[in-house]
C-alpha cells in the first residue's frame, strides 16, 4: 500500500478575513477552499485520540474568542491568530501539541506548557494520550495571549512622543522658555536726595519748650 505524504503534497495557503484560503506557492489548491474548511479535515483525516484532541482544542480556542481567525500556514499546520499569531495546533504520532507564539512572555500559573521552555520566544504544550486538558486554565491562558499581541499593537499604532525640551525647541520658543524659567527681578528702592531727607528729619524732631 502506497504511503501518502500529507505535508508534502499539501500547499502553503494562507488564510484573509474573509475566510477564503490563498496560495503562496504553486501547487494543488482544492477549489473552494478555506483554512477553516482544511483544519476541519486534518482533523477528520487523524481521527483518534488525536483527532478528538484537536478539535477539542479547537473548540476551545473558538469559545474564548468567537471572533479568531483561522488560519493554514507552512505546508498544512492549523494557526489561530488575533492581531497576531497566538497558538497553532500541530500533531505527531504520539502528541498532540499547542505552540503558543509568545509563550515566553506569557504568566502559566497551572504550569500547563511542558515543551519548548527553553526559547526565548514560544512555549509549548504536549498533550498524550489518555491526558485530560485543564480547560479553564488554558483558556486563561489563550485569552492572556490573544491581550498581549493586541497591546503590542496599540503600542506600535500610537507611539507616545516625549515632550519637547529647550534643545529641541526652535530659537524663539527657546527664549520664551528660559524666560519664562528666570527668576522675577525686585524694583529697586528709591532714596530720597541728601535735601528732602534732611528737611523730613527736621519736622519729624520734637519741637523745643521754650524757658519762663
Amino acid at each position: 500500500m502506497a504511503r501518502r505524504l500529507f505535508f508534502q503534497s499539501s500547499p502553503q495557503i494562507y488564510a484573509n478575513h474573509s475566510g477564503v484560503a490563498t496560495t503562496k506557492h504553486s501547487g494543488p489548491k482544492p477549489e473552494g477552499a478555506s483554512a477553516s474548511q482544511l483544519i476541519t479535515n486534518r482533523i477528520a483525516d487523524l481521527g483518534g485520540w488525536r483527532g478528538e484532541m484537536l478539535g477539542r482544542i479547537r473548540a476551545l480556542i473558538k469559545e474564548t474568542d468567537p471572533e479568531i481567525l483561522e488560519e493554514w500556514k507552512w505546508m498544512g499546520t492549523p494557526v489561530w491568530s488575533h492581531d497576531g499569531i497566538v497558538c497553532t495546533g500541530e500533531s505527531y504520532k504520539k502528541v498532540v501539541k499547542m505552540t503558543f507564539a509568545k509563550g515566553a512572555f506569557l504568566k502559566d500559573p497551572s504550569g500547563l506548557f511542558n515543551s519548548s521552555l527553553d526559547g526565548n520566544m514560544r512555549r509549548a504544550i504536549d498533550v498524550h494520550e489518555g491526558e485530560k486538558l485543564d480547560e479553564r486554565a488554558l483558556k486563561a491562558l489563550i485569552l492572556a495571549a490573544i491581550e498581549l499581541n493586541s497591546s503590542g499593537k496599540k503600542k506600535k499604532a500610537a507611539p507616545t512622543k516625549p515632550a519637547a525640551s529647550p534643545k529641541s525647541a526652535a530659537p524663539a520658543k527657546r527664549a520664551a522658555l528660559r524666560k519664562a524659567a528666570a527668576p522675577a527681578k525686585r524694583a529697586p528702592v528709591k532714596r530720597a536726595a541728601p535735601a528732602k531727607r534732611a528737611a523730613a528729619a527736621k519736622r519729624a524732631a520734637p519741637a523745643k519748650r521754650k524757658g519762663r
